[in-house]
């Protein structure tokens, strides 16, 4: 059987509670040009879930609307319970979010960086001080390259600066959008490890990339959004077949073989 034959969306979680990230007919249009055409999604605590398209199909500008970076033009966002055109500060307080292009305050070191980010978020010195150690000794971040200005970081040093100050305040859904750009082989493999171990951990990560291949190996659903709108979820724990077929199917939704 041809896998894109199974090309139906997933029905919405029995348990709505579970749900963390919820986004209901979302529209975005930049001019007279719509890119998003109601897009509709629910991802629940627990979830490793990827986000997949074409260049230009409105990933980023998806997570740009969740993320409050961008407003919509209609629709609803909702992270862990809060709508984030109307509860803003409370949304962001429940997510972290690292962009596909790292940025951060160059002139700063990255340790002064993460201080600045935990204070942000609140995080109190002693849980910055246990996170810090943590996080930087997971993604190989030394001491010495901390204390250097972010000037002088390559762009795989500013892509771990930037997912170490995402984690610092322990949010419970994690957004990344093409995490793995600049990273070398050591760092993605373990970053994969961290998203696996966070959703396992009953947090929610949230994935946009272009890698097929790590999609279909970590995730466990993952949506393909094509005009405008998602226009397939597959569930690749429950159906771990369709891993095999992921590349396919997607082909199959812009008309490919």
């Amino acid at each position: 059987m041809a896998l894109q034959n199974q090309n139906k969306v997933t029905p919405p979680p029995k348990d709505p509670s579970s749900v963390t990230l919820s986004i209901n007919n979302l529209h975005k249009s930049y001019g007279k040009k719509q890119v998003l055409k109601g897009v509709q999604l629910q991802v629940c605590a627990g979830e490793l879930f990827g986000f997949i398209g074409k260049n230009g199909a409105g990933k980023s500008t998806t997570i740009d609307c969740v993320t409050g970076i961008k407003p919509f033009n209609e629709g609803q966002v909702f992270v862990c319970g809060h709508d984030i055109s109307r509860e803003g500060v409370a949304a962001k307080r429940t997510f972290g979010y690292v962009a596909s292009e790292p940025t951060c305050y160059e002139m700063m070191t990255g340790f002064g960086f993460l201080e600045f980010v935990a204070g942000v978020f609140g995080v109190g010195q002693q849980n910055f001080s246990s996170n810090l150690k943590y996080l930087s000794a997971r993604l190989a971040l030394s001491r010495a390259e901390l204390s250097m200005r972010i000037s002088a970081y390559s762009h795989g040093m500013k892509q771990k600066l930037c997912l170490i100050a995402s984690l610092l305040h322990s949010p419970k859904v994690w957004i990344l959008d093409e995490p793995t750009v600049g990273l070398d082989v050591m760092a993605v493999e373990e970053l994969q490890k961290m998203m696996r171990e966070y959703a396992d951990h009953g947090n929610t990560v949230f994935i946009t990339s272009h890698n097929i291949e790590l999609v279909s190996k970590l995730c466990d659903r993952v949506a393909v959004v094509s005009g405008g709108v998602v226009a397939s979820v597959y569930d690749l724990k429950n159906s771990p077949n369709l891993r095999l077929g992921l590349a396919r199917n997607f082909m199959a939704a812009y008309g490919g073989v």
